[in-house]
Formats: C-alpha cells, structure tokens, sequence
C-alpha cells in the first residue's frame, strides 16, 4: 500500500513545480550533468540485469541517465511529463532499444509485472505519494527491483555559504516555502518499508570532485524546481547577483555526491 501524507496545498505546489522543467528544456540539458558510469554498472549488478532487460525510467529528462541505461543494452521506456525534454532526450540518444513517452507516471499504461528494473533520478518525489510505491511494484516482475538516484551538489567556500544565503533570502522574500533549492533526497527508507511492498534497501555511494564553469553553475542553479516557481524579477535578480558573486572566478569546485537507493520488490505467491 502506499500512504499519501500531502496536504492539499502541498499537492498543488507539487504538481505545479513538477511541470516547469520543461520549459527549459534546453538550458536543462546544456547544464545539467550526467551520471558516473560505476553508478549505472552498480544498478545493473545488484539487479542482475545483462542486455535486453526491460528497463523504466521514470523522469528521463533530456537523457543523461537513459545514456547510461540505453549503452548497457536494456530495453528502456523512458517517460517524462514534458514534450520538450522528451525532444531532447531523443536527441541526445540513440533510438535503438530506447522507447520515449510523454507521460506521468500516474498516467503511465503499462502492463503489470513488465519491467525488471523501475529508475528513476531526482524525479521520484514529483510522483503522488499514493500512487508511486505501488504502482512501481505492480509493474515490476518478480525479483525485479525499484532503483532511487539522487545528487547533491557542494560548492567550495566561499562560494558554497555565499548561494546558500541566496537561496535563503530569496525564499523568504518569494514565500515559497522553506527547502527546494537542492535536489531531495532520493528515497523515503520509512514510506518504503511502510508500503510493505519491497524488502530490505541496498544503498551506494558515489563521491566525486568537479570543476564547474560559472555559466554551468548559473545553468544549472537556474534550472532548479524552486527558482523555476519565482516571479519573473526575483529569478532576474538571483541571476544577476550570482554572476556578480562568479565575476572573480570563471571556474567552480564542487563535490558531486551521487546516492542510490535499491529495493527488490517483494516476490508474489505462485
């Protein structure tokens, strides 16, 4: 089962952030990076996955993951809300063995017990909490596994402090609510042990060091869900206060942490 614990403002706001993405579509995917490949090899490994596993991505994006996922051989359905990051992706990848889709995941026809792997990357939390936990094991086949990414970017200090505060001051001024500017979590451990739908998570880390250019930067924190929501003259003063604070440095060092939360869906009787 799965247990929805949204109010119905927090629904709204929700299912209204989830729909700005696709708007640019295009700066999304010249900022946005992409995966390391030990990640995907690691997904694959403890799924037992080898080529023509059928594979669902739900939130692809502009396709950086389903680059990955498509190179190993798997059968991929990758779906998004957003026509134009649909557009995109195709673009960005090959399209043998990759069928694209505009759709929700809420809305997603697909027959039960089709897929050997569900993935998803900092889309997750877009999907209603009543539906996502239990859709994904119904169209998951038996010893299939549920696989949550997510990433986190930490800049260097000064700059590191100096966003936050931005971040945080323009919250308050936009009340939008706290949180938002970075992306969540990848995986709810209590709502999944709560569906008792999945068996115990096996989780992985992956640290890296990355030298950013101050456009990708701005790029990339433009692109953000809660900067997205804001009135037209706080996301020009953020942009314009951001490219003040880069002006003495054309490049930025960040750590980029990459989690993974996996669950094997649990096996059904017969």
């Amino acid at each position: 089962m799965d247990i929805g614990t949204e109010s119905e403002r927090e629904r709204d706001k929700r299912h209204f952030q989830r729909t700005l993405f696709d708007g640019v579509a295009g700066l999304y995917d010249a900022s946005r990076p992409g995966y390391p490949a030990s990640v995907v090899e690691f997904v694959a490994a403890t799924a037992g996955l080898g080529p023509g596993a059928a594979v669902l991505e739900v939130g692809c994006g502009t396709g950086q993951l389903t680059e990955r996922l498509a190179a190993l051989g798997f059968r991929v359905t990758a779906i998004d809300i957003g026509p134009a990051m649909i557009d995109a992706a195709a673009r960005r990848v090959p399209a043998d063995g990759v069928a694209f889709r505009v759709t929700s995941f809420e809305d997603l026809d697909a027959a039960a017990e089709s897929f050997d792997l569900v993935i998803s990357s900092a889309a997750f939390h877009w999907i209603d909490p009543d539906v996502r936990y239990g859709k994904s094991a119904r169209l998951l086949r038996s010893g299939g596994w549920l696989a949550l990414v997510g990433n986190e970017d930490r800049y260097d200090e000064p700059f590191g402090s100096t966003l936050a505060g931005m971040w945080v001051a323009r919250t308050r001024i936009g009340n939008t609510g706290t949180g938002g500017a970075w992306e969540r979590p990848p995986a709810d451990p209590d709502a999944i042990a709560a569906s008792e739908l999945f068996g115990s998570p096996v989780m992985h880390d992956h640290t890296e060091r990355i030298v950013r250019p101050a456009a990708e930067v701005i790029g990339v924190e433009s692109t953000r869900a809660t900067f997205l929501s804001w009135p037209a003259n706080v996301r020009r003063a953020f942009t314009e206060e951001m490219r003040y604070r880069l002006q003495p440095q054309p490049q930025v060092h960040l750590t980029r942490h990459t989690s993974v939360t996996m669950v094997p869906v649990q096996r059904r009787a017969g």
